[in-house]
């Protein structure tokens, strides 16, 4: 076809298709007089769409290149000076420039598109992809005429097919300007389907949305009805008195209850709302839930604790031996409380290893003050809302696990004991440990705020007590807010009375036997503690204590022996079998390059001993047993010394380039740490250098410096227990350590004789024999 010069018509937010038939109201100047030069030629137009729609005066920049050439069918103006037009598409043409004129309208410069062709197979095919398409939305759109689906499926050209469908269509303007501009014909009829396959998937999900609301509607309004019908039902059978009685009882709990002002304002306020809602809905469940936490709360009820420091006394020492500290401080408590009428609780925590007594101590406590005991176990806990509760806006809220133990016991001044404070964890819902820092601080505690009450609770006269196995798993800030309490293992004499004086008489009473029917020797209770356990407390103890008593009841049930069953040493081996453990002992005799240190462990303490040997070499220092770097730098630092003091010592001066030196710590599959076994390291090496024996009665603990200084070390008290256990007369212990000799037990002091040193030179006057290889114990042939 030639180009044609047509008057342009713009188009807003439309594109117009070939044959589409289309009305327009046309308003502006420019635009009625190109319809007019149309009407007064040969009736054709070509149209094309803006890019900007808001753009009253568009350019040549500003519209489409790409346009369709139509022919105005009818032409008609309106009594406000517009013009309605009816137009119909005749064919795509493309726009190749642009005439202002002087006539008052735009004349463009147009060309026909050439459409490519399509093979008749593929043709065919593209055309019934378009139809099903095309059919599945009508299939969803009911305001599709059926005589226009007709209309369409007659049409046999695939093109005019296209722009049939797509004229049927409210795609973007974009979308629409897309399928006008391509001109391959098999691309086009593509990208129809595509766009008809994403409105027909648009089209069903508004379709489901709007059918889930109207069922929604209609499900609430049915509710509504019925509800209604409910409340009538009740009313004619006088049931509607049963919410008013209700409300009456909340209203009287509350005046009997008499909580905090804050609280009592928010209860009426809730009354108030419970009134006016029905019965039977979801959010007056909420409310009365509400109202009843709050009520249920011991807002005034206190325990009436008792002031007789004598019976309280009685009280801690009659279930637990031993833990003089604990015990110290809570007669200090009653005694304060007995001066000051009121007195904000104290917040301890007993840090222990496992048995030691701590949760049984708490139970004691609060027998012994008269206070209710109430327990809970924060280990494994992770969710800061099981502390403070969860916000009323969450289906299914509660309070927090504070607010929950004091509904359950009723008052408001119980022994709380927070066990396993340790164990506690973080994950994205929170720190429940940075929730206890306002539940155990005396300064905040007393406004405690739940996030499921939304009230201050005041918690200041609980006396808290938590409980943990280590210092370092407990955030330093809450550490902070507690007044720490350190319970150390039990000695063995302190194992002993406990066996004796508790855990042999409940063992033998759950064990249905009775105290004249058995009989434990004092050594056979030493035994099983020495032989059979190795832990700081006295469960594993009590564990061994109950499989004898299980074994002489099948005796007695059976008529194996008669009563009393008496359990000395060999008694104990028949029952609990060979020794678990070995019991460390003193050396049998004097030897070079052994020594006898002092270990600390969670079970208590431990002898220690180091050996040393010297041999031709290099000079190259092993230290083996499975060490820790603490321990490996300690035996460093001992070998530095002695080569620094070789000469004073009496030891050749070159001997590091000449031998080589292997220090050992036996029980090598044991992990062993720690800097106490300084001096011991530096005596064996200067023992195996000079050839003078160790003295066999001596064992020792201490830090060595570059310099021979000797520092403090922990576990003193542990530490002289283990040496009194193993028979040794005499225990080197830095001086500085002498604060902690009022903690060993006196019966022991009297067995053994502690020496304090102040430097390595007072060690080895103490430690190592006069002489010289005579002294070496001579191996037995």
């Amino acid at each position: 076809m030639a180009v044609l010069m047509l008057p342009l018509l713009p188009l807003r937010d439309m594109v117009l298709f070939p044959h589409m038939v289309a009305p327009l109201f046309v308003g502006r100047k420019k635009s009625i007089h190109a319809l007019s030069a149309a009407m007064d030629h040969d009736r054709r137009v070509f149209l094309t769409s803006q890019v900007e729609a808001d753009v009253d005066d568009p350019e040549e920049k500003d519209l489409a290149k790409v346009g369709c050439v139509g022919r105005v069918l009818q032409l008609l103006k309106l009594p406000d000076g517009t013009v309605k037009a009816l137009v119909e598409g005749d064919f795509r043409a493309r726009m190749l420039g642009c005439d202002t004129g002087e006539k008052g309208y735009y004349r463009v410069e147009v060309a026909p598109l050439a459409e490519a062709g399509v093979r008749p197979l593929e043709a065919l095919s593209l055309v019934r992809a378009v139809m099903e398409s095309y059919r599945e939305y009508a299939s969803l759109n009911k305001k599709i005429a059926s005589e226009t689906l007709d209309a369409i499926e007659a049409i046999q050209d695939p093109s005019h097919l296209a722009d049939a469908v797509a004229a049927q269509f409210a795609f973007k303007i974009a979308d629409k300007q897309q399928l006008l501009e391509t001109e391959d014909l098999a691309e086009r009829m593509l990208l129809l389907v595509n766009l008809i396959r994403t409105e027909t998937e648009i089209f069903s999900m508004d379709q489901k949305i709007r059918s889930r609301v109207k069922k929604q509607m209609e499900k609430n309004q049915r509710h509504y009805y019925l509800n209604e019908q409910i409340r009538a039902i009740r009313k004619e059978m006088g049931d509607a008195e049963d919410s008013i009685e209700e409300v009456e009882e909340l209203e009287r709990r509350l005046e009997e209850k008499k909580p905090s002002e804050e609280a009592t304002a928010r209860v009426r306020a809730e009354i108030r709302k419970l009134k006016m809602m029905s019965p039977m809905s979801a959010e007056a469940t909420v409310v009365r839930n509400y109202v009843d936490w709050i009520l249920a709360l011991p807002w005034n009820e206190l325990s009436v604790l008792s002031r007789d420091l004598d019976s309280a006394e009685n009280v801690l020492n009659a279930d637990h031996y031993g833990l003089e500290k604990p015990k110290e401080r809570i007669l200090e408590y009653l005694a304060v409380q007995t001066l000051v009428q009121k007195i904000k609780g104290p917040i301890l925590c007993l840090v222990g290893p496992p048995g030691v007594g701590k949760t049984s101590l708490a139970r004691s406590v609060a027998r012994a003050t008269g206070r209710e005991y109430v327990r809970l176990s924060l280990g494994g806990v992770r969710d800061e809302a099981e502390i403070r509760g969860h916000r009323r806006t969450y289906i299914g809220a509660m309070p927090g696990k504070i607010i929950q133990s004091l509904k359950k016991v009723g008052t408001r001044n119980p022994v709380f004991c927070l066990d396993e404070v340790d164990k506690m964890s973080m994950d994205f819902r929170g720190d429940p440990s940075a929730a206890l820092l306002e539940v155990l601080d005396p300064e905040q505690n007393a406004a405690f705020g739940d996030h499921y009450l939304d009230l201050e609770y005041d918690l200041s006269e609980i006396l808290f007590i938590t409980t943990a196995n280590t210092l370092h798993d407990i955030p330093l800030p809450l550490q902070d807010r507690m007044e720490i309490i350190r319970i150390p293992g039990y000695t063995e004499i302190e194992k002993f009375h406990i066996a004796t004086e508790h855990l042999i008489p409940k063992q033998v009473g759950q064990h249905g036997l009775e105290a004249s029917q058995i009989r434990f020797t004092r050594n056979a209770v030493y035994h099983i503690i020495r032989f059979h356990t190795r832990e700081a407390g006295v469960r594993s103890l009590e564990r061994q204590l109950a499989a004898i008593c299980r074994k002489v009841a099948r005796d007695l049930v059976r008529k194996s022996g008669k009563p009393p069953f008496v359990i000395d040493v060999e008694g104990v081996r028949k029952y609990l079998g060979v020794d678990q453990y070995r019991f460390g002992r003193v050396e049998e005799a004097h030897h070079v390059g052994a020594v006898t240190g002092l270990a600390w462990t969670q079970s208590g303490g431990e002898l220690l001993t180091i050996e040393t040997v010297l041999m031709p070499g290099k000079g190259e220092v092993t230290v083996t047993g499975k060490l820790g770097d603490v321990m490996k730098e300690s035996a460093r630092a001992a070998v530095s010394y002695v080569r620094f003091r070789s000469e004073d010592l009496g030891i050749d001066p070159g001997f590091y380039k000449e031998k080589d030196l292997h220090i050992h710590f036996p029980e090598g599959a044991i992990p062993k740490d720690g800097p106490s076994a300084g001096i011991a390291i530096c005596t064996a090496l200067v023992s195996s250098l000079t050839a003078r024996a160790v003295d066999r009665n001596v064992a020792m603990t201490g830090e060595i410096t570059l310099r021979g200084r000797v520092l403090p070390i922990g576990g003193l008290r542990e530490k002289v227990l283990a040496a009194h256990r193993g028979g040794i007369a005499t225990v080197l212990y830095p001086k500085e350590n002498e604060k902690d000799i009022k903690e060993i037990p006196a019966s022991v002091l009297k067995r053994v004789r502690l020496v304090p040193v102040n430097h390595m030179d007072e060690v080895l006057e103490q430690a190592l024999l006069p002489g010289g290889l005579k002294t070496r114990a001579k191996k037995k042939k």
